[in-house]
């Protein structure tokens, strides 16, 4: 999509974000939510995401009409975890199919890498939800596994496929036990 600018989220995009995942629950397995949260829920989600010092992306076209969204977050909040992250990403049903998902994940796979995460990783809905997977192995995320029938919803249970992408040196090295990716998990003093 050559009209497509990607942009920090502010929060004058979450009454489009809400929509967006509105959908994405009423209608989808991406989320494993029943209801729909409410804008506000959606606007202290998006400040603890971004607070947290994960980045939190739009795409856009030109004329300011928002997509999709993808952001990066704790993957566990243990302190073990700190070097992984997990992504998420959701597009407009009226933009699937056009590359917008594929170039927000870029994005957030970039900007997780600067920050210095090893791992990144996806858990995907429903292992019928083949386009979510197909987004990540044409990214280079392999599949880690699957969690049979951990969710109930449209009237059937859903599996959660998980992926993972290691970034930057992934396990080839050991990670400074001083560097914090994200500002999540800090030392005590």
């Amino acid at each position: 999509m050559s009209d497509l600018v990607i942009r920090d989220v502010v929060p004058n995009d979450i009454g489009a974000i809400t929509a967006i995942y509105r959908e994405a629950v009423l209608h989808g397995t991406a989320s494993f939510e029943l209801d729909p949260p409410e804008q506000s829920d959606m606007l202290l989600r998006m400040r603890n995401i971004v607070d947290a010092g994960y980045p939190y992306i739009v795409g856009t076209r030109e004329d300011g009409e928002l997509l999709g969204y993808a952001y990066a977050s704790s993957y566990r909040t243990r302190p073990a975890y700190r070097w992984s992250c997990e992504n998420s990403v959701y597009v407009d049903e009226a933009a699937r199919g056009l590359g917008v998902g594929k170039k927000l994940m870029q994005i957030i796979i970039a900007r997780c890498n600067e920050l210095g995460f090893r791992q990144m990783v996806s858990v995907i809905g429903g292992a019928d939800h083949l386009a979510s997977i197909k987004l990540h192995e044409t990214l280079g995320f392999e599949n880690a596994g699957k969690l049979p029938a951990t969710g109930f919803k449209h009237g059937k249970w859903l599996d959660s496929v998980l992926m993972q992408l290691p970034l930057g040196e992934g396990a080839q090295s050991d990670p400074d036990p001083d560097v914090y990716p994200g500002t999540l998990y800090k030392p005590s003093n």
